[in-house]
């Protein structure tokens, strides 16, 4: 296995949705900002389209108009996601919209995740907890308890 590998942080994917085609890019500086700090490594960011029937085509960053200067993100591409993949993260819109798939690499924890898989370990299971569900569990735990941290 390529030593470049073995030193690699966990990767990720979003699949940000933007109802209407409508993107206002205030979310881009804090995404080069997370880069920029070292924190995530871009590995690849593809804007796609789901049409009214249901087909999802890429687009180009010069397609996307205007209002948001996408520049910075160009060549933002390592060839990771194929059709295949785009029309799978298509599945998940409405139709009549758009959306930013993005990879990224979670550079922060690549010396924890080196050190475990030197140490022979490997990771079995991952996911997300969406943070609604985090904060109605937590919401409904103050609700019960006798206030304080704990209850205490």
């Amino acid at each position: 296995m390529n030593e470049d590998l073995l030193e690699m942080g966990p990767v990720d994917y979003l699949i940000v949705e933007f109802p209407g085609n409508r993107m206002t890019g205030e979310g881009l500086p804090l995404l080069v900002d997370l880069v920029d700090r070292g924190i995530i490594r871009l590995i690849d960011l593809v804007f796609i389209r789901k049409d009214t029937d249901g087909s999802v085509t890429a687009v180009e960053l010069r397609e996307l108009g205007d209002e948001v200067d996408l520049t910075v993100f160009e060549g933002a591409s390592s060839g990771l996601l194929d059709q295949g993949d785009l029309d799978e993260a298509g599945a998940a819109l409405e139709p009549g919209n758009s959306a930013a798939v993005v990879v990224y690499e979670n550079v922060w924890a690549a010396p924890l995740a080196a050190a475990l898989r030197r140490g022979g370990a490997r990771l079995v299971a991952s996911g997300r907890i969406p943070v609604q569900d985090v904060l109605a569990t937590l919401e409904a735990a103050d609700a019960t308890s006798s206030g304080g941290f704990g209850g205490v």
